[in-house]
């Protein structure tokens, strides 16, 4: 991580820190062409240079969620379109155990969009 990368997750207060270090583990876990930059001050990632998903915390609720930047693609039940065209959201409560096998599958699910080139990679 860079040191810029590294401020975002530690000046964060537990639960969430400890939450969101480790979707950022299981995000880089799904493909060794994930990278992970900082864009509009949040944690992006990148699949061979196209943005993929974010980590980010919920304003009002201050809770954690996975912000998927082609879920208008995806039909998974537990992400959120809200006002969003684009995006979708996935929430995670931050004092309970991760749902990794949910997480994986759209993680999975959002990968393969580029993969198949429904969405252009370079």
């Amino acid at each position: 991580m860079t040191q810029d990368l590294d401020s975002y997750y530690l000046n964060k207060e537990e639960p969430n820190k400890s939450c969101l270090l480790a979707l950022r583990s299981i995000i880089l876990k799904q493909d060794e062409n994930i990278t992970e930059t900082r864009k509009w001050g949040m944690p992006c990632f990148c699949y061979k240079k196209k943005m993929f998903c974010y980590l980010w915390t919920d304003k009002k609720t201050d809770e954690p969620y996975i912000l998927m930047v082609e879920g208008k693609h995806l039909k998974h039940p537990k992400l959120e379109q809200g006002t969003r065209s684009r995006m979708k959201i996935f929430r995670v409560n931050a004092q309970e155990d991760l749902p990794i096998k949910t997480i994986n599958s759209i993680l999975t699910d959002a990968l393969n969009l580029y993969k198949n080139g429904i969405v252009k990679v370079k």
